[in-house]
């Protein structure tokens, strides 16, 4: 009874009963992300519609289907090795979240370097017409995304090292783990919008 009378009135003002502020806040950044990728697509699905091709991509545009498709399957791999990293530490595997941590930051570049070598090899640019520009504008955008993700999986590994991580605080890995989901969600959609449908 003594317990149930201690708290009376709403919870403080900044803080939620049910969401940490820090998972809070990268769930509403990763809805304001949402939305810029919506934008993106936007753009890229009126090129589509406007330009009524019998084919798509419209003819001279060829896109590597299959180098796209590994880079999905390597993309989609880290999002595993991710989780094992964050699942490791709850369970207080030390070891185990520092190797997910490092599997993840080396697929994330395989990725990018990946994507590189197909922006190299892909035979057309960003200025060749309203197809060029969307297709580098949406696959550029989450090329930068992998990027910051990379950038966060880093800060955390180094702490991760330094021994920063236990079963009780693992929000360093946690946060980047949720924006690095996002990133691998929204790579499925901008594969299956651009590379296949």
């Amino acid at each position: 009874m003594e317990a149930h009378a201690a708290h009376h009135g709403p919870p403080v003002a900044n803080q939620s009963s049910r969401v940490d502020s820090t998972t809070l806040g990268m769930l509403l950044f990763i809805a304001s992300e949402i939305m810029l990728f919506g934008s993106f697509f936007t753009a890229y699905f009126f090129v589509r519609v406007v330009n009524a091709a019998p084919e798509w991509p419209p003819y001279p545009f060829h896109l590597p289907v299959f180098v796209a498709g590994v880079n999905t399957v390597i993309l989609l791999t880290s999002s595993f090795t991710m989780h094992w990293s964050l699942q490791a530490i709850k369970r207080g595997n030390r070891a185990g979240m520092q190797a997910g941590l490092v599997l993840t930051i080396a697929l994330g570049l395989t990725f990018l370097l990946t994507q590189a070598r197909e922006y190299s090899r892909i035979g057309f640019a960003p200025h060749d017409g309203a197809f060029g520009s969307a297709f580098f504008g949406l696959t550029g955008l989450h090329g930068a995304h992998v990027f910051v993700g990379l950038t966060l999986l880093t800060f955390a590994t180094v702490r991760a090292f330094r021994g920063h991580f236990t079963p009780e605080d693992h929000r360093g890995v946690e946060i980047p783990g949720i924006y690095w989901h996002f990133v691998d969600v929204m790579w499925i959609v901008v594969y299956t919008t651009v590379y296949i449908l």
